[in-house]
């Protein structure tokens, strides 16, 4: 299945994308696509659905993040390996672990807003895992059990903040807008293998990353099984796993995203975001 949230900001209600291409309203069958709204089970419960039996949503009505409320927004630095060799940095021999502000989150077609005082915007195309079951010390054999999904994320980063103000990279991570995210959940039974999947993004029509989840240094499976080491995992959580190759950042000379850019993110099987970028109101 694909599920998606609708509607204005802050009023969305849960959706399916039926086989045609139709957004069916499933707010009367399901809860939000918050915590429990997205383990196994919710899900499960929604696959014996008639989608067309439901109420179709308008063409044209914004799409919002496909997640909400999320506990958690985990992130994974450098691990696409050609991405590690465009930075100039050793790959890492353990996962290196991150988090957004749950607050970055925001719709796969609203506008990425440059922050105030940003000098180094950047974009990352990135799959994102969606938690469906709460999961400690899982192997890697069972890490999948605990995955209901999967989707597209756009990893929008402020390097100078990220990388020269000190601390961690979660400051250049979490500006508002920075954390778009669908258009859907795909459940993992459409994707037996997310190892497999082209990604992309382009920018203004030019295709700057242009990559392979087969180039990931640590799978999803690797990643779902070391954090359950360290952490409780929980429905709702979202992990970012890293972006490939061809960010701004690896550029010669850097490339930074400016107001009328626009970003195209895509994975297969998991839908395409476009943003706009804009300026900083004011």
């Amino acid at each position: 299945m694909k599920l998606l949230r609708f509607g204005p900001k802050g009023h969305e209600k849960p959706g399916a994308l039926d086989a045609g291409g139709t957004i069916r309203d499933l707010s009367g069958v399901a809860a939000d696509f918050a915590g429990e709204g997205v383990s196994i089970a919710a899900i499960e419960k929604l696959k014996g659905i008639d989608l067309s039996t439901l109420p179709a949503v308008p063409a044209g009505t914004r799409i919002g993040s496909c997640v909400a409320s999320v506990p958690n927004f985990f992130c994974v630095g450098l691990n696409y390996a050609r991405h590690a060799a465009e930075t100039g940095a050793t790959p890492p021999t353990e996962p290196i672990l991150f988090a957004k502000a749950t607050s970055a989150l925001s719709g796969p077609f609203d506008d990425v807003i440059i922050p105030k005082g940003s000098t180094k915007p950047d974009w990352e195309a990135e799959l994102g895992i969606v938690i469906g079951a709460t999961a400690e010390h899982v192997s890697e054999a069972d890490a999948l059990s605990v995955v209901s999904g999967y989707c597209v994320i756009n990893d929008v980063s402020e390097r100078h903040w990220q990388a020269e103000r000190g601390g961690t990279w979660m400051k250049g991570k979490s500006a508002p807008t920075f954390g778009p995210t669908g258009p859907w959940i795909v459940t993992k039974d459409e994707i037996p293998d997310p190892q497999a999947l082209d990604i992309w993004l382009e920018l203004s029509g030019e295709k700057v990353q242009n990559s392979n989840t087969s180039d990931m240094i640590f799978s999803v499976k690797e990643i779902v099984s070391y954090m359950s080491s360290l952490m409780t995992l929980q429905p709702g959580d979202i992990i970012a796993t890293g972006t490939p190759e061809g960010v701004g950042l690896g550029m010669k000379p850097p490339r930074w995203l400016k107001p009328g850019d626009v970003m195209k993110v895509g994975v297969s099987g998991l839908g395409v975001q476009e943003q706009k970028v804009v300026a900083y109101p004011g």
